[in-house]
């Protein structure tokens, strides 16, 4: 382990597989948030910067660049991009640092490995909180479409076009993809420095393996993932949060909600795919709140 940033946290190397990945820890709590960000690809910048102020409330947080992304190695090997593989990953982290019994936090994609790590490894975390995520892809593949056609049935004959030919670079594409983002994933004029970290550090190999071309065409190896009829299995807490305009829509966050043994849901006014960000207050008093009454001290 390594010391570093101002903060004082610290960063570790972890070997999964003969690779290294890069964890980043806060806090000397006892109660661990073990979070695990959207992407896949993305560097975790964008989660672990708005979070880390939790060590401030008692919690050590934890997260790491996945394998392929931020400062962990980036294997050339498209085989390695997979669910299973990335939950193998994270319970090789969760014993690598010691963390023992964690509050699981998933974003996006990580709500994806959450899931499955939680129907794996059912014994090793006390609650689980599911932002800004979806537990059956193909709904959310026409949820993506709705929102899609919200551009008008010339724009999204246009995307279809280019998807067909495999042209996702065309400046009108990107043009409507950028249009996208704005509405449904980061609604801020501005966006922070540590979301355009992650976003300018985008890794589309793992991206475009397991989800697609880009955020509203999901044809990746995850395209038929559904764990909505196994969440019964989940009897631990569970806290599910999403923006009113999020592409990963209130409707997909239901569905969990609906499934989930014992869970509560918070759909977050005026924000989207990254509310965390945009609606900080109300986001951090939900989570808290949450965290708070599952605290075993």
């Amino acid at each position: 382990a390594e010391a570093g940033g101002p903060t004082g946290d610290i960063s570790f190397n972890v070997e999964v597989d003969g690779h290294n990945v890069v964890a980043y820890s806060f806090g000397q709590g006892d109660e661990v948030l073990f979070c695990l960000n959207g992407g896949p690809g993305l560097p975790c910048d964008y989660v672990r910067d708005c979070h880390s102020w939790l060590a401030d409330k008692g919690y050590r947080v934890v997260a790491f660049d996945q394998l392929g992304c931020g400062k962990s190695d980036r294997p050339e090997d498209n085989s390695l991009w997979t669910v299973e593989r990335y939950v193998e990953e994270t319970e090789t982290v969760r014993k690598a640092l010691d963390l023992g019994v964690v509050h699981l936090y998933g974003q996006s994609w990580g709500t994806w490995i959450g899931i499955d790590y939680a129907l794996k490894y059912p014994k090793n975390f006390k609650t689980i909180t599911l932002a800004n995520g979806a537990g059956d892809i193909p709904h959310l593949a026409g949820e993506l479409k709705r929102i899609r056609q919200s551009l008008g049935p010339e724009t999204e004959a246009m995307m279809q076009r280019h998807e067909a030919e495999d042209s996702l670079d065309h400046p009108e594409y990107e043009a409507a993809v950028t249009l996208l983002n704005y509405r449904h994933v980061c609604r801020l004029d501005t966006w922070p420095d540590a979301v355009n970290r992650s976003f300018d550090g985008w890794s589309m190999a793992p991206y475009k393996t397991i989800w697609g071309g880009n955020e509203f065409c999901p044809t990746g190896n995850i395209m038929n993932w559904n764990r909505i009829p196994d969440l019964g299995r989940i009897s631990q807490p569970a806290l599910v949060m999403c923006g009113q305009h999020d592409h990963l829509t209130p409707a997909c966050s239901q569905k969990m909600h609906d499934a989930l043994p014992d869970s509560r849901i918070k759909v977050l006014k005026n924000a989207s795919h990254l509310s965390m960000w945009e609606v900080p207050d109300e986001y951090f008093a939900v989570l808290l709140d949450f965290l708070d009454s599952h605290r075993s001290s």
